[in-house]
């Protein structure tokens, strides 16, 4: 029910953000509404990256845990995820990765409905708020962490 796409020109090169996207269990320490995170499988091969994982995330007294499929496509700089299992009745985001010469361009669009109802609802109304939160958290970390300046 909820969809959107975020863009942001980050000043890292595309490799640091992409493996900052993957590593999916230091989330907690950065991201807004992330309160755990677990991988349970991991495998590559010289065109892709397979991850199986689970996301706790929450608010005040809404809290909830699914676990999903993120696919890193290595030659295409894309990764899709989807959700296999939890609160969602379905999620399907991609990230997109375009270094230029003094930035990375990073695109992120999500689409995913709640099985609970009344759950999207609030969601659809908060959503893009959330959405540029977690965007301005990815964005700061990588900042932080691999600013080329």
């Amino acid at each position: 029910m909820p969809r959107a796409h975020v863009k942001r020109n980050i000043n890292c090169e595309k490799q640091n953000l992409i493996n900052l996207v993957l590593d999916i269990e230091d989330y907690p320490n950065f991201i807004p509404y992330c309160l755990g995170s677990k991988i349970y499988e991991k495998t590559e091969n010289e065109d892709n990256t397979y991850i199986v994982a689970d996301l706790t995330i929450g608010k005040g007294i809404f809290k909830d845990t699914y676990k999903s499929d993120v696919k890193y496509i290595k030659k295409d700089s894309k990764i899709f995820v989807k959700n296999i299992d939890g609160p969602l009745n379905y999620l399907k985001n991609i990230w997109y990765f375009h270094e230029n010469q003094d930035f990375t361009a990073v695109s992120f669009e999500v689409d995913f409905e709640l099985k609970n109802k009344f759950l999207n609802i609030v969601m659809t109304r908060s959503f893009n708020y959330g959405l540029n939160k977690i965007a301005d958290a990815f964005q700061k970390r990588a900042e932080d962490l691999f600013n080329k300046s």
